[in-house]
């Protein structure tokens, strides 16, 4: 994957794909550069099986293919950005995934289109799950909680044209002046 933003779209569909009902995205960059992505939900979880070899590219829950690249592929970005990956998962209860890297490595993804990421994926999820999204770093924070849209929207469908467009400027604007050119 080109960037980092492509990588937080793949797995936060697994999430989808394990019938949670919060998906909650993190992206904190500290003041020494070292930036953390977390992902973490309350689905289905995976079993210690599961979850002892799903760094395996040959580890998939999927019935279409026998092959599940988005964890190893982040797995192997972070160790190339002198970063790690680590995953906790409690059957019935949820998982979380935390890939940290250092923004100085020359290996380091850039951060892309972390906005039209997190429109995507509400837009092509309109009912369920919720999202939030809470981007961090020296410059200042923001944090989006779909469900506060649902609240004023009061029915509107979070995959309407005109609502998606709002969501993605909105976004773009927040995350700007946090992340600005440091990782993107």
């Amino acid at each position: 994957m080109r960037d980092l933003s492509l990588h937080i779209l793949d797995l936060a569909q697994n999430s989808v794909r394990a019938e949670a009902k919060v998906v909650s995205l993190s992206v904190l960059l500290d003041e020494n550069g070292i930036l953390s992505i977390i992902i973490e939900d309350d689905g289905k979880g995976m079993s210690e099986e599961l979850l002892a070899r799903v760094q395996s590219p040959f580890a998939t829950t999927r019935t279409t293919r026998k092959v599940g690249l988005g964890i190893p592929m982040m797995a192997e970005n972070c160790r190339l950005a002198e970063g790690n990956l680590s995953i906790e998962s409690t059957l019935g209860k949820g998982t979380r995934l935390i890939a940290t890297m250092n923004t100085a490595s020359i290996d380091c993804l850039p951060l892309g289109d972390l906005a039209g990421t997190v429109t995507t994926l509400v837009s092509a999820n309109p009912e369920a799950p919720d999202f939030t999204l809470h981007c961090q770093s020296p410059q200042g924070e923001m944090t989006f909680d779909t469900r506060e849209i649902r609240a004023a929207l009061q029915g509107v469908s979070l995959a309407e044209p005109e609502i998606t467009a709002w969501m993605i400027e909105s976004l773009r604007e927040e995350i700007q002046p946090i992340f600005g050119g440091v990782t993107l």
